[in-house]
């Protein structure tokens, strides 16, 4: 019987198997590149930083050195208390670039421990008002008190935008100032200061005026450059990077105040985190002796950091550090203090909790067909969190009784609309989004119109408020035309924040997003945490 050959369909099955196992390795290598960042995907070999985001502008400077040292630097970025989260909650990195060394303190020494810190600059938190507001309150060329400052914001006369207390450390800082100014500047805060019902009360008249709150510095530099606003707290060299831009474009730069009675100061320390890697210390001692050094510092002031330790200076290069815009370092600038780690806890507890100006937050959720199953899941749980009192208190991020809620569910249209008079009374809340079962197309332009609908009519003076939409999927419904010409026709600014999902079109809720000067939340692999990350926001 004749033999027959095989080989050409062997080839051919090897051929097929090996096209197969490409394509497998391929898309599995997609989906890995699509994960957060986890320290263990790297190799041994990487050196990893936390960072402050607002040291995003930064990051050149430490990446130049390190491709000439031949270190294999990731740099990844947080807001300040998230950084602490992160490091106390055991995730793992060589270094930590923090924007003040007061949240090292706060940092689990039995968790994490650092070692070789140094402050790589300073940087005022300050008050910046349009100049020719600065001048009608008569402000510009004299000495000012904080109290000057409050009582323009009590008495309607200033409004404010800055970032979130409980999420930065501008806004930390700047309040805890604000804190110890309002409490008669004692040595040191301590808690009878924090219960003083005089000083709670010019804190919540303070907070009263404030427009825009950011979870973020860098976020909170973008939303001012394109919103329209009077006045911003934040770092002196924000400031700087907001007037540049907008002398650019032919509009009034921002003028710098500095209270003669204490300025919060932020001195950006670099440190160590020892993991028991001599040669990642090594490495570490690299890069921050180039930051330490004349050609380090010499870019750092290029980005408007003071690299000079206290003391003034009067050879600073005029065109960064410009005194037509207040911007004065010839004065000596009186730092406020600190208190300590455990009084910092409590008074920002205080503010999330009694002082901060009440917020109206409505919720659109996604109720689409392709929510059903995991999707749903994970949206039921996020709001339960966020929805539930004593699980957003461990973050600060819960709500209180002073505050509005309105959650709108939607698929191929708006289902209903569920409010809570009472940020504490949300239980029936809770129980309608675990009862609403998915199904249908997606309308999110339906939805955020009738959020917008809802926010109305509400006093902007008293409450700060805000749209949140969740979504998996494409608008298949409505178009963006809808929304854009209800949302000019309303004449606020209402910021509609998205949280991105499953399959959802970022493209679309970045057009959102740019209407509303607001941002997009990536929750495709954390839709929890991206609810956590947008409450900050609002």
């Amino acid at each position: 019987m004749e033999k027959k050959d095989n080989s050409g369909k062997i080839i051919f099955w090897v051929l097929f198997l090996v096209i197969v196992f490409g394509i497998f390795s391929n898309k599995k290598t997609e989906v890995n590149n699509n994960e957060p960042y986890i320290k263990n995907q790297y190799s041994d070999n990487t050196f990893s930083i936390i960072s402050s985001s607002e040291n995003r502008d930064l990051e050149e400077i430490l990446y130049d050195v390190a491709k000439k040292e031949n270190i294999d630097l990731q740099i990844e970025y947080a807001g300040t208390l998230d950084i602490m989260e992160k490091l106390n909650s055991g995730e793992k990195y060589d270094a930590v670039w923090a924007s003040n060394s007061i949240w090292l303190y706060m940092l689990d020494s039995s968790v994490v421990k650092t070692s070789e810190s140094k402050s790589t600059s300073i940087n005022p938190v300050v008050f910046a008002i349009n100049k020719s507001k600065a001048q009608s309150l008569g402000f510009v060329g004299k000495e000012i008190y904080t109290r000057d400052i409050v009582n323009a914001i009590k008495s309607g006369d200033l409004k404010f935008s800055m970032a979130n207390p409980t999420r930065t450390n501008t806004g930390a800082t700047a309040y805890l100032g604000l804190l110890s100014v309002l409490a008669g500047n004692p040595e040191v805060l301590k808690l009878e200061d924090l219960e003083n019902e005089t000083v709670k009360n010019d804190l919540v008249s303070l907070f009263s005026g404030l427009e825009r709150s950011s979870g973020s510095e860098d976020f909170l530099e973008e939303m001012f450059l394109n919103g329209s606003y009077e006045a911003v707290v934040t770092y002196e060299s924000s400031i700087i990077n907001i007037n540049k831009k907008l002398v650019a474009n032919g509009q009034e730069p921002l003028y710098v105040l500095y209270p003669i009675d204490g300025v919060s100061i932020s001195d950006s320390p670099f440190a160590y985190i020892n993991n028991g890697n001599d040669e990642k210390k090594e490495q570490f001692l690299v890069l921050r002796e180039y930051v330490l050094s004349d050609e380090g510092q010499a870019k750092l002031a290029e980005k408007g950091r003071r690299t000079w330790f206290g003391g003034t200076n009067t050879s600073v290069d005029k065109a960064i550090f410009n005194s037509d815009w207040g911007i004065d370092t010839t004065k000596y600038i009186v730092p406020l203090k600190f208190p300590s780690a455990a009084i910092i806890q409590r008074a920002l507890a205080l503010y999330q909790s009694e002082l901060r100006k009440p917020v109206y937050a409505v919720f659109c959720l996604d109720y689409s067909g392709s929510m059903y199953g995991s999707g749903n899941e994970s949206l039921v749980s996020a709001m339960e969190y966020i929805l539930t009192q004593e699980e957003a208190e461990k973050d600060l991020l819960q709500f209180t009784e002073k505050d509005k809620i309105a959650v709108v569910p939607f698929s191929s249209g708006v289902i209903a609309t569920w409010y809570a008079e009472n940020g504490y009374d949300t239980d029936n809340l809770i129980q309608l989004i675990k009862n609403e079962e998915p199904n249908g197309s997606t309308d999110i332009y339906g939805a955020s119109i009738q959020a917008l609908n809802i926010l109305n009519s509400v006093d902007t003076t008293e409450y700060n408020v805000s749209v949140i939409l969740m979504t998996d999927g494409a608008a298949n419904v409505g178009t963006f035309r809808d929304l854009e010409r209800y949302y000019n026709s309303n004449g606020k600014e209402i910021p509609i924040y998205s949280i991105m999902f499953g399959s959802a079109y970022a493209d679309q809720l970045e057009e959102i997003a740019e209407m509303s000067n607001a941002k997009v939340f990536d929750g495709r692999t954390d839709l929890l945490n991206a609810f956590k990350e947008v409450r900050g926001y609002n």
